[in-house]
């Protein structure tokens, strides 16, 4: 399905986001580093399998600034007004981290684990989510642009009322995720599993495969009160 919206019978393909810009020359992140506490700021730092914790209760404004985390744990921890700019996470454990109000930008997240991660009320720019397991994720009320979720398990996400603009769905499982009241623009799914899909009106304006409209199709029927049979 495509929107009224774009003007064009052909829908404009969603840009791609810009890769994060990391110097050859990382320091190593050493046990200083993995301490979170307000407004601390690490630059140009490599982390490696660290667990990294907060000795206050949910630490503010802490930003990384073009770090590498390889094999990092970071579950569990609550940060509100986070940033982070061209950040690569790779094989790293996000699951239940609790992001409020905080800011991703020219990131990169390969082959994690994000099990209820929740972004609520955050900024996502020029982000890509490749090969993560990211079940019972939420983007409620986050604005994403210039993002790519590509090969990954996205079951029973979130993204109730977010604002998704320039955003791919590429080869994911979207099973039983809501879009309620979503705004979305020049978003794509291709490849993508949208059983049980809740909050069909949320993609008004969105582009679907035809073999992910099939399996669409029963959750746009419940939406209008319409019964199939086999």
């Amino acid at each position: 399905m495509s929107g009224s919206n774009t003007g064009s019978n052909t829908p404009r393909q969603p840009r791609r986001p810009r890769p994060p810009r990391l110097p050859q020359g990382l320091s190593p992140a050493g046990r200083d580093h993995a301490e979170l506490v307000h407004d601390a700021k690490f630059l140009s730092l490599e982390y490696g399998a660290l667990d990294l914790f907060t000795p206050e209760d949910d630490p503010e404004d802490v930003t990384f600034e073009r770090c590498r985390f390889t094999d990092t744990r970071l579950a569990g921890l609550t940060l509100h007004r986070a940033g982070f700019a061209d950040v690569a996470f790779h094989g790293c454990d996000l699951a239940n981290l609790r992001l409020f109000d905080s800011r991703f930008f020219t990131t990169a997240v390969t082959t994690c684990r994000m099990t209820g991660t929740q972004f609520t009320e955050a900024g996502l720019r020029d982000v890509t989510f490749e090969g993560c397991r990211a079940d019972l994720a939420g983007f409620r009320f986050a604005v994403l642009r210039n993002v790519v979720f590509r090969d990954c398990n996205l079951t029973e996400a979130n993204f109730q009322n977010a604002e998704l603009r320039d955003v791919r769905f590429e080869g994911c499982t979207l099973v039983a995720a809501q879009f309620s009241q979503a705004s979305v623009r020049d978003v794509r799914f291709e490849g993508c599993d949208l059983s049980g899909l809740g909050g069909v009106d949320g993609l008004d304006g969105a582009t679907v495969g035809a073999s992910d409209a099939r399996t669409l199709l029963p959750s746009f029927a419940a939406a209008l009160g319409v019964t199939i049979e086999d």
